[in-house]
């Protein structure tokens, strides 16, 4: 159904997203700051240039649950993507409104986890130019997590104002903006693609270390740990969905973007870390040495400094790909920001949310409220550090999203209901599901301190049934 001034609905959202700048908002989500400052975490994680497997794989993974999204997408084109899929699969009046209400209510922990990230990633490469920045104010632990304030933390925040200033503003106005980042981020990457390959070194790029494929436990060990890096890098292929009350054409559009953004953002990832790994030696970045310290915190200001030595503005060059990819980390905050404020507004539409998030600003026709909300909250999680902040987004965002609709797509009403035409239908049903479902449970299960990063699922999943409860005993009364 058509939405907005189409139909006449002045309280509605608008319909004004094509394929094209759909898929500049899957694509500058994905990208961001992840490929760029968690290269070396992979491979210190696999142990060496063998790392690309876990890029390779990640791929693979995105795909097979990229057939779940769109059959969902098509299905179901509303606002809020996981929040209606859960709703409409489980049973609106039965275990879909719960599980629903609880994938809302983790959203508002995950989501400004996920954007928080790239507002530290952002604050991060930003600091190459204020290296002060990094000294702490103050630091402390909050169960055992340590929280930060210092200049960087300033900074991230400051990203996460500027995104939300950008984002308040009609849907026209964000689809504008949307492709100049998108050219942007892929433009940044296909610059550091260029420079890697006429200054590269196949012998240093696959200088495999002894026993590097010997498939013992501490392959797999850090397989798992590499895929959990690669499958935060790749998220993000599923934007669209969230956004799909403003798709046009949603049957087209939907599919489109989240495998032409997979198959864009998969292949640039590879031969992007393959050529940084032609330039700078993979030791180097995962050594631990003051200068390989520098090196992984700044892996692509590096890499340009490598790449053009000795000439007298290689320094410039390190500074020009240090704006770049500040620009691309803006650009997955925008994005994120964008997607993730649709879906408290559509459980406050769907009388399952607190009706305030479902307001939507009288001249924007943007969901204010829902935007402001989880703008606030990431700007606490800018108090932490980026590490802790990917692994306790990836566990928590597995279980309640991706695992939930995995097994969604498998129940009978699905099976039934995918046969109507005019929906995306994955090929090889339902082989792409499970084999989604089991690279998600092996990256939860791989992981060494996984029972205590269940536990932060845990925490999530006990406030979200007290509120659920009392949520409806209000409504009831």
């Amino acid at each position: 159904m058509e939405t907005g001034k189409q139909n006449g609905q002045p309280d509605s959202l608008v319909r004004g997203l094509t394929s094209v700048s759909a898929t500049g908002a899957n694509i500058i989500d994905m990208v961001g700051v992840g490929p760029f400052i968690t290269l070396p975490l992979i491979l210190t994680a696999m142990g060496g240039p063998q790392a690309m497997l876990g890029w390779v794989l990640g791929a693979l993974l995105s795909l097979c649950d990229g057939c779940v999204w769109s059959e969902f997408g098509t299905a179901y084109p509303e606002a809020g993507g996981s929040y209606a899929y859960l709703k409409h699969l489980y049973g609106e009046k039965k275990l879909g409104r719960s599980f629903s209400f609880l994938y809302a209510w983790q959203l508002l922990f995950s989501a400004p986890l996920s954007i928080a990230s790239g507002c530290i990633g952002f604050a991060q490469y930003a600091s190459w130019f204020i290296p002060s920045s990094s000294h702490a104010f103050f630091s402390t632990k909050l169960f055992h997590i340590p929280v930060v304030l210092s200049g960087q933390t300033l900074i991230a925040m400051g990203a996460c104002l500027l995104a939300l200033t950008l984002l308040y503003r009609p849907i026209g106005h964000i689809e504008k903006v949307t492709r100049a980042l998108g050219i942007t981020v892929l433009g940044t990457l296909a610059l550091i693609i260029a420079v890697g390959f006429t200054h590269f070194s196949a012998k240093q790029a696959f200088s495999f270390p002894s026993g590097a494929f010997h498939l013992d436990h501490a392959f797999f060990l850090g397989l798992g740990a590499g895929m959990l890096v690669s499958a935060y890098d790749y998220w993000g292929y599923y934007n669209v969905c969230f956004l799909g009350a403003e798709v046009r054409d949603p049957q087209r559009t939907i599919p489109r973007a989240v495998f032409g953004s997979i198959a864009i953002v998969g292949t640039l990832y590879v031969l992007m870390n393959i050529s940084v790994l032609g330039v700078v030696p993979w030791q180097q970045l995962v050594g631990v040495t003051s200068h390989d310290a520098a090196a992984r915190q700044y892996t692509m200001a590096t890499f340009m400094q490598t790449a053009f030595v000795p000439h007298l503005w290689a320094h410039t060059a390190a500074s020009v790909v240090v704006i770049l990819i500040a620009v691309a980390s803006l650009a997955s905050v925008f994005a994120l920001l964008l997607g993730y404020s649709r879906i408290p507004f559509a459980a406050a539409r769907d009388g399952n949310f607190p009706a305030i998030f479902g307001r939507i600003h009288p001249r924007y026709r943007i969901p204010s409220v829902s935007l402001l909300t989880l703008g606030g909250i990431t700007l606490l999680w800018c108090f932490l550090r980026l590490q802790d902040v990917i692994a306790s987004l990836v566990v928590i965002r597995i279980v309640f999203q991706f695992l939930l609709q995995g097994m969604a797509a498998l129940l009978p009403k699905h099976r039934r209901e995918r046969k109507q035409p005019g929906r995306f239908r994955m090929p090889l049903y339902p082989l792409p599901i499970l084999l989604a479902m089991a690279g998600f449970l092996f990256i939860l299960f791989s992981r060494p301190h996984f029972m205590a990063e269940l536990g932060i699922a845990a925490i999530v999943l006990a406030t979200g049934l007290i509120a659920l409860v009392i949520r409806r005993r209000s409504t009831q009364a």
